[in-house]
């Protein structure tokens, strides 16, 4: 893996890197989008630059890989360069971009540290970065290879809609062409839905799957984002996609749509499960519930799933109706303003104290990081192994920027 001299170096410049990769990064998508207007109006999601959050999860991804190289230098984080691979893949990310990235991410790196990038620094990090990047081109080639796949989005037609609440619709799709084999995929999995915008910019999101693999006809649940303020003033402004389908998506209607990918994928072993959501992370725990009752899942499971309201929990019908499919299932739902003639929910957040965790269970979680973050600590409190914990983000993943 690293080389002991670049591991000694990177080991004494991570401090200075570390401090200053925010600042980094920033200048790196400046010059990158500067150089190639073209990425940022068609490849990289124009919402969560302007929000930032894409720098994070760049800065702690970064600053993860190079620290797990240091103190572990006969190893790789793969857990982290899978989860980052498939999102990639996804998008159709090709080798040859990672070679423009390094560029201008030299180039940042050398206009914010300045004399201290001395040649001996730069070549330590220049292993590190392409550690990274040939370690994610191999991965993403082999999830090519598996799908059978060149990266493209492919037309698929919308056959249904449903409006799941005032937020969230359903949209059930199957290839426009209408022959030739689907891409597999396990329920837990997310396709990258790609639509052109007013403005001529072709934006792409990653939607999960939110039926079990099976079926010709496979559906995708979108929440509206709507523009919220945030504490402190700011807003963060609504999602161009979402939006967009539910403006102007219906039946009939061509989606360009990615093969499935995504590392969080269920289990087939027949061992006690719990599926933890909130909000629209419900989507890939409908999927694995279904996907239980098809393989006739014997073991324990539990369902916990928080949320605004019972009126805002998408999906709820399918919730109860495949929980109750299961020869040894309970289902656990918290809101935040609870509404009469619904005996069974609970009232306010996730609280795991009165929840039965099997010895064995293998956790998957999916909703928003603070949420996650809870669940992960009660579950380890409960004697879950950490490794038995498994997650999904939706949108940049901000776990490793802030550990």
């Amino acid at each position: 893996m690293l080389s002991e001299p670049s591991a000694s170096t990177v080991r004494a410049t991570l401090p200075v890197v570390g401090a200053a990769i925010g600042e980094i990064t920033e200048r790196f998508y400046a010059g990158l989008f500067t150089a190639h207007p073209e990425l940022l109006r068609d490849l990289f999601n124009r919402g969560n630059q302007a929000a930032g959050t894409q720098r994070q999860a760049l800065a702690g991804s970064i600053a993860a890989f190079a620290t797990y190289l240091v103190e572990h230098p006969d190893e790789r984080p793969d857990a982290m360069l899978n989860r980052i691979a498939h999102k990639h893949a996804s998008l159709g990310v090709a080798p040859d971009q990672y070679k423009v990235v390094h560029e201008h991410l030299f180039a940042a790196i050398v206009e914010v540290l300045g004399d201290a990038v001395t040649a001996e620094v730069a070549a330590a990090w220049d292993e590190v970065y392409w550690l990274m990047a040939n370690a994610l081109i191999a991965i993403e080639k082999r999830l090519y290879d598996e799908q059978a796949d060149d990266g493209a989005l492919r037309p698929w037609v919308v056959t249904e809609r449903v409006e799941e609440t005032a937020d969230v619709a359903t949209f059930r799709i199957r290839p426009a062409d209408g022959g030739g084999p689907l891409p597999d995929f396990r329920a837990g999995q997310y396709v990258s839905v790609g639509v052109r915008l007013p403005d001529g910019a072709r934006q792409i999101r990653q939607y999960s799957l939110s039926s079990a693999p099976g079926s010709p006809v496979r559906q995708i649940s979108v929440k509206r984002v709507r523009a919220e303020e945030n504490p402190g003033g700011a807003t963060s402004p609504e999602g161009e996609v979402s939006n967009h389908l539910h403006a102007h998506v219906r039946e009939g209607s061509v989606l360009e749509v990615s093969a499935p990918y995504g590392d969080l994928v269920l289990d087939d072993t027949d061992t006690p499960v719990l599926l933890a959501s909130a909000g629209i992370g419900v989507t890939p725990m409908i999927a694995m519930l279904e996907q239980l009752g098809v393989t006739g899942h014997k073991a324990p499971v539990t369902v916990v799933h928080a949320d605004r309201s019972p009126a805002e929990h998408a999906l709820r019908a399918d919730h109860e109706a495949f929980a109750g499919k299961l020869a040894d299932a309970e289902t656990h739902f918290w809101y935040e303003h609870p509404e009469p003639g619904h005996p069974a929910d609970r009232t306010g957040l996730v609280d795991l104290t009165g929840v039965t965790v099997r010895p064995g269970t293998r956790a998957y979680l999916c909703g928003p990081l603070p949420f996650m973050r809870a669940v992960r600590t009660q579950l380890l409190g409960k004697g879950v192994p950490a490794a038995d914990i498994h997650y999904e983000v939706f949108g940049p993943d901000l776990w490793l920027a802030q550990d």
